[in-house]
């Protein structure tokens, strides 16, 4: 064969890879409006930046075998970082997990352990290959196993493209953040037809793993409407996050420390009504460089918000309290969502800023059930294990364990910070007034209850809950008015921003139960 003759051969080859599927399948494709794993690589990358590997890879010993064994992997770049980047093909053997399959994926996992660099997957997978048998289980542990060195190191994310079933996602909600784009995603151990099968329960697969569902029950980051939202949303992401642990965050343009019209009407935010509910995400638009909070698990325990913003052009996590759900409680779902937000802020050395209005863990017996208990304490664990900056703002209620967790001196916060509308104490006026003077209500004549039991709570606000209280004795740092909110958060941040501790030599720590 000439030259001439094999570069022919090699451009038909690689011409036949860009969409290797059978004419059904692509058929099948075009049919529903489905895009391509290339066409979504090029929308997910800066403008020609992608370059593939393993176009040529297919089944071992089977010469009718579609190039790309179901799967397109290579590099790229994102805003000019690099990513690794792959991408299922649904027309070649239904994306499922063969032997060529998952050592393409593993390669392009283990250039980014070595560059460090984020793995981005886009995820329409029919799961185990079954005519591969053991070779289809071996490859997913072998990308199983990549997850853990890549894990903290740099940033793992998934995109959601279809269904996934069985191990299929299994390695997606193991990376940092999950994207599901609603209508197309459906995630599920087991399908509805085999739990049929074993269980007779009947329900069907959009119910049973559907985009919006699985982000109800703490699967799924966040859901996209379209393809394009999901893409948006995860370079949203990566503007917030390093591309290593061993590098800083994007830095970006913020203003001057000067106050603004937005400051000073934070004098006027906070409602008399100390009962009253508001909308935090109203209070975090106003109080960083901008409007820009990008959230995480918005769907999931929405009495507590996890969200990225910025402060003076750089990337802070925020974990707030949300008193339009439960008044702001934190449940056994809240405690869980904020644990694992502070980790990865903490793996990718992205400081913390907690905002506080809580009464306290939600009391009641389903809480007890499903474990308030460990839950609730892997939610302070996981401050303390966090090294980095921790700041934090009690704007009203700080009561209780709640107090303690979101931030809190006592629990290795550096520097905290209080409205004067803060409210600090082991519990609110009305359940003190049932726990102090609960006899002598019930023994008081039934017409003057009310008047006694609202003397005393006045008289709890005035003198257990003020700040001053906290202040005096030295946990709160500072009182400020609510207009000096965006500029106090920035000196702190600045004061801390060569933060280092000590590290104690040991294997790991060991989570509560």
């Amino acid at each position: 064969m000439t030259t001439a003759e094999k570069l022919a051969d090699l451009r038909a080859r690689l011409a036949k890879a860009q969409d290797p599927g059978s004419e059904r399948a692509r058929a099948k494709r075009d049919a529903a409006g489905l895009t391509t794993p290339r066409q979504r690589i090029e929308r997910l990358l800066d403008p020609g930046s992608f370059v593939e590997i393993g176009a040529l890879g297919r089944t071992p010993d089977e010469p009718d075998a579609p190039y790309g064994d179901g799967v397109v992997t290579g590099y790229g770049r994102i805003d000019g970082r690099p990513v690794a980047v792959y991408a299922h093909d649904k027309t070649v053997y239904g994306g499922s997990v063969g032997v060529t399959f998952g050592r393409k994926v593993c390669e392009v996992m283990d250039m980014a352990i070595k560059i460090g660099c984020p793995v981005i997957g886009i995820q329409d997978s029919g799961g185990a290959r079954i005519q591969d048998a053991v070779t289809s289980l071996a490859m997913y542990s072998e990308i199983a196993r990549r997850q853990l060195p890549l894990s903290g190191r740099s940033p793992q994310i998934s995109i959601m493209m279809g269904k996934s079933a069985g191990g299929a996602v299994y390695a997606p909600v193991t990376t940092d953040f999950v994207v599901a784009v609603e209508g197309r995603a459906e995630m599920y151990v087991t399908g509805p037809d085999v739990i049929r099968e074993v269980t007779g329960e009947v329900i069907t697969s959009a119910e049973l793993g559907g985009a919006h569902e699985q982000a109800l029950n703490g699967n799924v980051s966040y859901v996209a409407e379209s393809e394009e939202e999901a893409f948006a949303y995860v370079h949203d992401l990566l503007d917030h996050l390093p591309s290593s642990c061993d590098e800083p965050s994007p830095v970006f343009w913020a203003e001057s420390d000067e106050p603004t019209e937005r400051d000073l009407a934070l004098d006027h935010f906070m409602l008399d009504d100390t009962n009253t509910a508001y909308d935090m995400m109203d209070l975090l638009t106003r109080i960083f460089d901008n409007d820009d909070v990008l959230e995480v698990q918005p769907d999931y325990a929405p009495n507590i918000i996890t969200a990225f913003s910025r402060i003076d052009g750089r990337s802070v996590g925020v974990v707030a309290n949300q008193p339009l759900f439960y008044a702001g409680c934190i449940d056994a779902d809240a405690a869980d969502k904020a644990a694992r937000f502070i980790r990865i802020c903490d793996a990718y050395n992205v400081p913390l800023i907690f905002v506080v209005d809580t009464p306290g863990y939600l009391p009641g017996v389903q809480q007890e059930k499903v474990g308030l208990i460990h839950r609730g304490a892997k939610l302070g664990f996981s401050v303390v294990e966090a090294t980095v900056p921790k700041i934090s703002l009690i704007v009203r209620k700080a009561y209780g364990g709640a107090y303690a967790v979101m931030g809190s001196k006592n629990l290795t916060g550096d520097i905290n910070l209080a409205w004067p509308t803060a409210q600090v104490a082991v519990m609110g006026a009305a359940a003190a007034a049932v726990m102090i003077q609960g006899r002598q209500l019930a023994a008081a004549p039934p017409e003057q209850r009310e008047y006694l039991k609202k003397i005393f709570m006045d008289f709890y606000d005035e003198n257990m809950t003020s700040p001053y209280v906290a202040a005096e004795r030295g946990y709160i740092d500072a009182m400020i008015e609510p207009n000096q909110t965006r500029v106090a958060l920035r000196q702190a941040l600045r004061q801390l921003e060569t933060k280092r501790e000590p590290v104690i030599p040991k294997k790991h720590t060991i989570m509560p139960m």
